[in-house]
């Protein structure tokens, strides 16, 4: 594989030299274009001295403009990966603007393209950059992360650190196999945003213990995977799970309920939100900064407080509200009936509903029973392949969201 990395000015420029080394270990050789500001993190000597090629910097460069360099480096790859890609990069590529080497070659490129955005938080959920970001997908684009955790800064932290090298790599992997595949970001749902939770939410009670629900994520990471196949561009926001984010979405990773309530919160607007995720309706109030350690006097008294309830309050919004809210239900009895009283409870506009007891197999396994349930009945499909509900799942997400979108159209005549 021959691999085009366009490297731009943030401090996450570090990484790519890994990403270089840890790209040739995978068979991959790689050309570089660094932009001036990358320049002011890591130096084209170093960079050279672990791809073993030159480093190219200038746009109008005469060694190699004379055979028009910028188009040569645009097409000679199987892909274009910019890492770190950072908000003023995203912003000029989106835009179709082209003052300097990398971004005349993303305009010019006719292979395919994956970002690893790496940026402040405040920056990275800024309108401008999420406006960026949905016109890019839309053009065909694929991002991997970013990834929650600390920043550069001191005292800043949230979703903005780019994703880690072997997560990127495996995501361009996926990417040149779908394109092999003929597969295409076009479908019923481009230019939509959909937002899936998934996983379990881990409820500190000490630093080593914690409430959680036996979610795998299985069905959660399908529905983004099947959503991005429809051609949308994908937010998945992700308790602890031991799964890869699929390539070309956007990954949010979190650990507790509160925490995935302010990434849903910032994820919006979407056009579709799928809550699949097994939040804990219940956190310790009184958790321990250190180990609880047994005592003569037995076990301790643990205060729950009760959890936000993320889908009602997303459901429930008076502006910003997706088009379809679609909640999941994992029951142990009595599934349908309980069901319904969700989706008249939390107001959204379906339930999925599944057996989670043993006998039922959901949790943690690779098939599901489910029950789709509308104000207007219940649809119970067969059990099928996690894959095959989220591809049919967000099938149906579509047909609703455009006789829905066709309505409004009509309406407004």
């Amino acid at each position: 594989m021959r691999l085009l990395l366009i490297i731009s000015g943030g401090i996450a420029a570090y990484k790519s030299l890994d990403l270089i080394r840890r790209a040739r270990e995978r068979g991959i050789a790689t050309r570089v274009i660094m932009t001036k500001a990358a320049g002011a993190f890591i130096t084209p000597l170093a960079v050279e001295a672990i791809s073993g090629d030159r480093v190219f910097t200038e746009l109008f460069d005469r060694e190699d403009e004379h055979d028009i360099g910028h188009i040569r480096l645009s097409r000679e790859a199987d892909a274009v990966l910019v890492a770190p890609a950072t908000a003023d990069l995203m912003a000029k590529a989106a835009n179709g603007l082209a003052d300097d080497l990398a971004t005349t070659v993303l305009l010019a490129s006719n292979k395919p393209v994956l970002m690893a955005p790496a940026m402040n938080p405040q920056m990275w959920s800024h309108s401008a950059t999420q406006r960026n970001t949905a016109q890019l997908a839309a053009d065909g684009v694929r991002f991997i992360g970013p990834e929650a955790g600390e920043m550069a800064e001191r005292g800043e932290a949230g979703v903005g650190r780019m994703a880690e090298v072997p997560h990127i790599l495996d995501a361009l992997e996926d990417m040149l196999a779908d394109g092999a595949s003929g597969a295409t970001r076009d479908g019923a749902l481009a230019g939509r945003h959909v937002l899936v939770t998934a996983g379990p939410t881990h409820e500190a009670i000490d630093p080593v213990r914690y409430i959680a629900n036996r979610s795998s994520g299985k069905q959660g990471y399908a529905v983004a995977a099947a959503a991005r196949d429809l051609g949308a561009r994908v937010t998945l926001v992700s308790g602890p799970v031991q799964l890869e984010a699929p390539a070309g979405i956007e990954r949010v990773s979190v650990e507790s309920a509160r925490d995935m309530a302010a990434a849903v919160d910032a994820a919006l607007p979407a056009d579709i939100a799928v809550f699949t995720a097994a939040v804990a309706d219940w956190r310790v109030d009184n958790t321990s900064g250190q180990k609880m350690k047994k005592t003569a006097e037995g076990t301790p008294d643990l205060s729950l407080t009760e959890n936000p309830d993320i889908l009602a309050g997303v459901a429930s919004r008076k502006s910003g509200r997706p088009k379809l809210v679609i909640g999941f239900a994992a029951e142990t009895e009595n599934v349908e009936a309980n069901a319904r009283q969700k989706l008249a409870r939390k107001g959204c506009d379906w339930i999925v509903a599944n057996d989670v007891s043993a006998a039922g197999g959901a949790m943690g396994g690779d098939d599901n029973l489910v029950h789709i349930v509308r104000s207007d009945g219940i649809a119970t499909w067969p059990r099928l392949a996690k894959r095959e509900v989220a591809a049919r799942l967000m099938a149906e997400a579509a047909d609703a969201l455009g006789a829905s979108t066709a309505d409004a159209r009509q309406k407004s005549r």
